[in-house]
């Protein structure tokens, strides 16, 4: 298969200068604001966006310098495989949040519940929509027993350092 090549649409703002001490997802970062600059040659794609709470931001995680099939999460004690936790260090560096969207001026997003490093490309903006979004869910995995340390836990290095 050919190479893949994505150019960001943008750079994500947060208070967050380094991993260490970012909240790990955004149910952690509840009121953290934050904002997105879209490109300008990518404004016009931002229409109707404010009709939105929340959006859907695709990102690429800039500072991880290298990937791993198996890695331990900041929830457990226990390596697990990446495709099985939501660490950075993947074979396709993608980071996924969900934000909440509070206002649009011109090309910039004011957006809050924000989990990501300041100075990461944006690759996609999507709007979240809860009849599309939500699933009933049934298992989820090695989750169950660490699922609510998630708004306690912060980063603390380990993905930039492997």
């Amino acid at each position: 298969m050919n190479e893949l090549v994505y150019k960001p649409i943008g750079i994500i703002r947060s208070p967050f200068t380094e991993p260490k001490g970012t909240p790990i997802q955004p149910s952690g970062a509840i009121d953290i604001e934050g904002k997105i600059e879209v490109f300008p040659e990518y404004k016009e794609g931002l229409k109707d966006i404010e009709g939105f709470s929340h959006i859907i931001l695709l990102y690429h995680f800039h500072l991880v310098k290298k990937s791993t099939l198996l890695a331990k999460p900041f929830m457990d004690d226990k390596k697990h495989g990446i495709f099985a936790i939501r660490g950075p260090s993947r074979p396709n560096p993608i980071g996924l949040s969900i934000v909440r969207l509070e206002k649009v001026e011109e090309n910039t997003l004011y957006i809050k519940d924000v989990d990501i490093i300041d100075g990461t490309p944006l690759l996609d903006i999507k709007p979240y929509v809860p009849k599309f979004d939500i699933k009933e869910v049934k298992k989820i995995g090695w989750l169950e027993k660490n699922v609510h340390k998630v708004t306690s836990m912060k980063d603390d290095g380990r993905f930039v350092n492997e």
